[in-house]
Formats: C-alpha cells, structure tokens, sequence
C-alpha cells in the first residue's frame, strides 16, 4: 500500500479498516487485467467516485492511497484511467496528484455525478468492434446509496464490468428505520424501483437483515441484466458501518468471476502467510 507525504491539499479522513478495503480492491483489480492481457487490446479503469485520490487515517500523518492513486502505481497492461467524481474541488485536488506522480499516465478526469456521465463514457471509452477488443472495470465505491441502478443498466449496455462494495454507513442513528422511511427515494433509486422496496422492507427487524437482503436484492438484478457475479465477505471493524462484516460484488459478463473472486482470495491467503 502506497504511503504519501502531506502535500497541504484536502484529504479524506478514513477508518482504519478502509485500507484493507483498498487493498481487496487493488488484488481484484489486478487479477482483472491480468487475466484481460493478451485478450483483449485495452483495459479501461473506471472510478466513478474517485474523490482526492488520498485518504488519512487520525492524523494526517497515515496518509495512503486512495483507488484512483493505487490504481494508477499497478503494473498491469491498464491503457486509460478515467477518474469521476460529483464534487468538482475533490478532482482539482486529484489532478494536482496526478500530474505530480503520475504524469505519464493516460488519465481523464470528468466531474459530475454517474448518471450525469453515462453519454461522456461513450465518447471516451473505446469500445468493442470486430476483432479490436476491450475491457472496462468500473469502480462503484460511493460508502452511499448515490448510485443509480438505472445508470449501472445503462453502462451495463455499453460492456462494462463492475466492481462495487456494498459499504454504507449503517448504525444506531443511520438505521434501516431512516433508509426505508427518511431516505426511501435514494434507496428506490440506488435498487430497480418501489417493488424492490418493497420486497426489501418486508419483515425486516435488524440491521443485518437490512443489509443481507439489500444485497441479495441487488444480486439478483445483476444477474437479470445477464451478468455473472461472486460476492466476498470481508470484516468490517468500523463506527459508520456497524456490521460484523461486508460484501464485495464482482459483476462479469466478459470473464469468469469465480476465478477472479479465487485469483484475490489466493492473493490474500499468500499474503496472511507471509506476514505470519
């Protein structure tokens, strides 16, 4: 995990299990374009909440890479970067990062939210035609429910692969009472409609049943618009958050998500025994 020194531009403050969460995003990324070489003649990253690219943990002494940086430091056959983010100051503060470290990259910076987005990626992203062949994985990792459904269904037309990690803060005060009630619209929108609502908020007494449903509901949509898709648990040791543990999705139409879900738990595994 990349370290960096403190620049004097904005940071985003960051729970300490966020960093193991960059890492799981950094191993299925890799494996991702790794297993794309040679099969196809570029591989596109997509973050669609890509933010100022470094994250702090306390103080601001524990800076480390967000997944626009760290993506940007693998050496993997990546051809383009195109980083998104609603909050114009979060990008001018990233491209000033960008320029600075990394400043041979191919990298495209587009503000606006995703659904305000979704016809600039079909003029910059390159896009599949006869034997000219390409990839796309796309980052949806808002820590929110400000993803539209209707705008993954969208990006799912033009080929893209997605990688999203259900992470929103869930507590005490931010309960399943407030999502279903206060926040119903957002939650309507970020799944398939008022049914999905509906099936959601039948029954449900706890804030993991909330969430287990939410993600099986989401689950499901996926594999309607024809995708394949693995889902790993990982611990989540958080204050916002608090579930014992989250899901990542890895959602496919172009590779096998089993072996790529296999490729980062034997990464992970490898990594466990060495620091043992």
């Amino acid at each position: 995990m990349l370290s960096y020194p403190d620049d004097g531009f904005s940071v985003t403050a960051a729970e300490p299990w966020i960093k193991g969460k960059i890492q799981i995003i950094q191993q299925y990324l890799h494996s991702f374009a790794s297993t794309m070489a040679g099969k196809v003649d570029e591989v596109v990253f997509i973050d669609l909440f890509a933010g100022n690219g470094i994250y702090s943990l306390g103080t601001r002494k524990d800076l480390f890479a967000a997944s626009s940086l760290m993506a940007l430091s693998l050496e993997v056959p990546i051809t383009k970067f195109i980083f998104c983010d609603p909050e114009e100051e979060q990008l001018r503060t990233l491209k000033i990062r960008v320029n600075k470290y990394f400043r041979k990259k191919n990298v495209l910076l587009l503000d606006g939210k995703p659904e305000e987005l979704v016809q600039k990626f079909s003029h910059y992203v390159p896009r599949s035609k006869g034997s000219f062949k390409v990839a796309v994985f796309c980052l949806c990792d808002s820590f929110s429910f400000d993803l539209h459904f209707d705008t993954v269904n969208r990006l799912a037309e033009q080929g893209f692969n997605f990688l999203i990690p259900f992470s929103f803060a869930i507590n005490d005060r931010l309960d399943y009472r407030f999502y279903l009630k206060e926040s119903k619209d957002k939650l309507r929108k970020f799944l398939n409609g008022p049914g999905d609502l509906d099936r959601l908020g039948q029954d449900i007494d706890s804030n993991y049943q909330f969430y287990k449903r939410l993600v099986q509901i989401y689950q499901n949509n996926m594999l309607a618009l024809g995708y394949n898709l693995s889902l790993s648990t990982h611990k989540a040791d958080s204050g916002l958050m608090e579930l014992p543990t989250y899901q990542i999705g890895f959602f496919s139409k172009q590779v096998s998500t089993k072996a790529i879900q296999q490729n980062v738990e034997a990464t992970r595994h490898t990594q466990f025994e060495l620091f043992e």
